[in-house]
């Protein structure tokens, strides 16, 4: 079977655009796209509990609330681009309105540090507290504004920019389209790690506003490689307005008599294909919720223990350095998961693929199970360690217990994501019509940020719960009082609950027949 990975031969269309050519320039969109947006999603808690002082749970809560909304707005910038705008507009849109956000994150960190930090405090979280004085109004606002004008940016970008490359593959070349899927992900993977690693190491350690700035640097590169590549992209055009409502009228409540006058818009024989999707959609989203831990919990676990490498002396690892693991088991798998594992699966099961696209998710979501467990252990161990240090009442002193065993974890929740979060993707572009595919890669985002709201109403209930009488919260600013492992065994048992719901309707679901 030919995969047609990135090294492979591609053919473009007769007029030269398309293929692995114009995929390629996406592909480094992608990548440069994952550094300058996670530089400031990767380590938003730290910032939210650092420098503008909120507790552990509200920081949670904060920021599952604003990674939802970033996982819900590529519903709103899918339709526009599939209604109106068109993807490569869309991507360009996106593009500004990075600049404008990471460009007023930048001017508001300034502001910030000049306020809040105390002169000696040399950009590091560990050793700034900032002090009893507060941001006014004024620069709240304008901070949060900026944070959620990112939002919209990547609301614009990460269903339309995807599938762009994705649309330079015709519906012939299945096995290349759906290896395109899978080094996508191994070039965004390594936007993660230099985000995780060197990006949140210059803002702990050399300031916050110079890591914002970077990352609008980065920006500035995004476009520019986006804008090379113009003449070799295979564009879709948009429905128009009155089209499209109508196909969605007809597709969505399967509407038999609605009239489509665009003949690309009857490509497909499937009608109610929302209907058709929902239960896929809802039995994913705890699966979700446990992904959501990576920016929150997990990297707040991280900030209690031993983060120095090479002894007393040496370098401290910022907490959300750990998110690079997931990038390296992406990095890893990605490659073998493609050029080793699908073609000899493929020849046992006699599918391109290797396996179905819903037994791909549902491995990753078994996975995700056993990840939550791992998680639950490990912080058991932490709070026994904590104890037995006699650092119970002690929340500022690092915890004897290396860094290191968290990346278990990680390398878990990673592998969960090969499975999963690409399965996910390539299932929900596949199965919509071929006019509403940045509709679909949203539906698929939007699991991820319900999952991620449904996170956080789940730590308010639990945090409301555990503290109504008198009692210390499992999500205790002094997490060596806290109970994170008792939250993590409720999402293993959440999860293992979902994997036999989403078997079942897996196990029931008919696959969209593709136009020749």
């Amino acid at each position: 079977m030919e995969s047609g990975g990135p090294l492979s031969r591609s053919v473009p269309r007769r007029d030269g655009r398309g293929g692995w050519r114009a995929a390629r320039f996406i592909v480094v969109v992608g990548f440069l796209e994952r550094i300058g947006f996670n530089g400031v999603e990767g380590n938003l808690i730290t910032y939210l509990t650092g420098p503008l002082g909120m507790s552990t749970a509200a920081g949670a809560a904060g920021v599952n609330a604003w990674s939802g909304t970033v996982l819900v707005l590529p519903l709103v910038g899918a339709l526009a681009a599939d209604s109106r705008l068109g993807r490569n507009r869309a991507v360009l849109l996106a593009g500004a309105l990075y600049l404008l956000s990471l460009g007023m994150l930048t001017v508001s960190s300034m502001l910030q540090t000049r306020q809040l930090r105390p002169a000696d405090c040399h950009g590091t979280a560990t050793t700034c507290s900032p002090p009893s004085t507060s941001s006014s109004p004024a620069q709240l606002g304008f901070f949060y504004t900026a944070l959620y004008l990112l939002a919209l940016a990547q609301g614009f970008h990460k269903p339309c920019s995807e599938a762009m490359g994705a649309d330079q593959f015709d519906s012939r070349a299945g096995a290349s389209r759906s290896s395109y899927f899978n080094w996508f992900h191994f070039s965004i993977s390594w936007g993660y790690a230099i985000a995780a690693t060197a990006v949140t190491y210059v803002e702990e350690n050399v300031g916050w506003t110079v890591g914002f700035a970077a990352c609008w640097a980065i920006m500035v590169v995004y476009l520019v490689v986006f804008l090379l590549g113009k003449r070799t992209y295979r564009v879709e055009r948009p429905v128009d307005g009155s089209s499209f409502g109508r196909l969605a009228e007809k597709f969505v409540f399967s509407r038999r008599d609605a009239t489509i006058d665009t003949q690309r818009l009857l490509e497909t024989n499937q009608d109610g294909f929302l209907v058709k999707l929902l239960p896929i959609w809802l039995s994913s989203l705890v699966f979700a919720a446990c992904i959501s831990q990576i920016t929150t919990l997990f990297t707040k676990q991280g900030s209690t223990m031993d983060r120095r490498l090479g002894g007393a002396t040496g370098l401290v690892v910022p907490p959300a350095a750990l998110r690079c693991c997931i990038s390296f088991t992406f990095i890893a798998m990605v490659p073998v998961y493609d050029r080793a594992i699908v073609p000899f699966v493929s020849r046992l099961t006699g599918h391109p693929g290797g396996i179905t696209m819903l037994q791909r998710i549902g491995a990753g979501m078994v996975t995700a199970c056993i990840t939550m467990v791992v998680a639950a252990l490990v912080e058991a161990k932490r709070l026994r360690v904590a104890k037995d240090a006699g650092l119970l009442d002690l929340p500022d002193v690092a915890v004897p217990m290396s860094l290191c065993w968290l990346v278990p974890q990680y390398v878990l929740i990673g592998l969960a994501e090969v499975f999963s979060y690409i399965g996910l993707e390539e299932f929900f572009y596949d199965e919509v019509p071929d006019a509403l595919r940045s509709v679909g890669l949203a539906l698929s985002l939007s699991i991820f940020g319900m999952g991620s709201y449904a996170s956080g109403m789940l730590v308010w209930a639990i945090d409301w719960a555990t503290t109504r009488g008198g009692g210390e919260s499992w999500f205790s600013d002094n997490l060596n009082r806290a109970h994170l492992d008792y939250f993590y065994w409720i999402l293993a048992g959440l999860g293992t609950l979902e994997v036999v719901v989403f078997l079942y309707f897996a196990k029931q679901y008919a696959y969209r027949d593709k136009p020749e």
